[in-house]
């Protein structure tokens, strides 16, 4: 599904990332953890071509990544749901609004949007509030708002960067628990994080970066 092989990425000439090798198979649910500045968020730019890697190759499913042309990357993006640490809801818009933005974008009719999106808000259980704004939300709220717009075009992979960065322990529960259903329903996941208490006990698979390498792997 996702391979990293003897990547590398530096910016201004500060090594991020050293020659990594990663196999991620169809329907894992990974944890990328380490210290502040090791790479996380990088690996997860690479996937979604926000990076591009100064060597070694990519390939996500069918796209070799590492190759994809500029005008390819939407075709790619739209097979991955991102999930960014500050939410980037758009606060002029309502929660319906946010969510059916990229389905609109993409020139969906207006009936399938409103199918899914509904469908998307009816999962993390705020279909009750498709019509307010995202300020009159609470963080746990909008931190599902979020998952719900990078879910709704049914991507094949997940990605989520400090997801619960924000959150107290009852909410980061409780979008853990809307990950592990994702997950269980075919969706690759790849939560990048520093916070143990989200993968310890998980019997999931934790990779750790540190000092530009990946030093470790093991199960949560």
């Amino acid at each position: 599904m996702i391979l990293f092989s003897d990547v590398s990425k530096s910016y201004e000439k500060k090594t991020v990332l050293n020659s990594i090798s990663l196999i991620i198979k169809k329907g894992d649910l990974i944890f990328i953890t380490g210290p502040s500045g090791a790479g996380k968020t990088t690996m997860l730019k690479l996937i979604y071509c926000s990076e591009r890697p100064d060597s070694g190759h990519i390939t996500v499913a069918d796209w070799d990544v590492s190759k994809l042309k500029q005008h390819e990357i939407p075709e790619l993006r739209r097979n991955i749901g991102i999930i960014f640490q500050d939410f980037k809801l758009l606060p002029n818009r309502t929660v319906f609004d946010n969510v059916a933005l990229a389905l609109s974008i993409h020139g969906m009719k207006s009936e399938k949007i409103r199918h899914y999106v509904n469908e998307a808000l009816d999962e993390v259980k705020l279909l009750d509030k498709a019509s307010l704004f995202p300020q009159f939300l609470s963080g746990g709220e909008q931190q599902r708002v979020v998952i719900a717009r990078a879910m709704v075009s049914k991507p094949i992979v997940l990605l989520a960067d400090e997801p619960t960065g924000d959150l107290d322990i009852d909410n980061a529960k409780a979008i853990m628990e809307l990950f592990s259903k994702i997950n269980s329903k075919g969706t690759t996941v790849l939560i990048a994080t520093h916070d143990d208490n989200l993968f310890r006990a998980s019997g999931k698979r934790v990779v750790f970066v540190n000092d530009h390498y990946i030093e470790k792997e093991y199960i949560g």
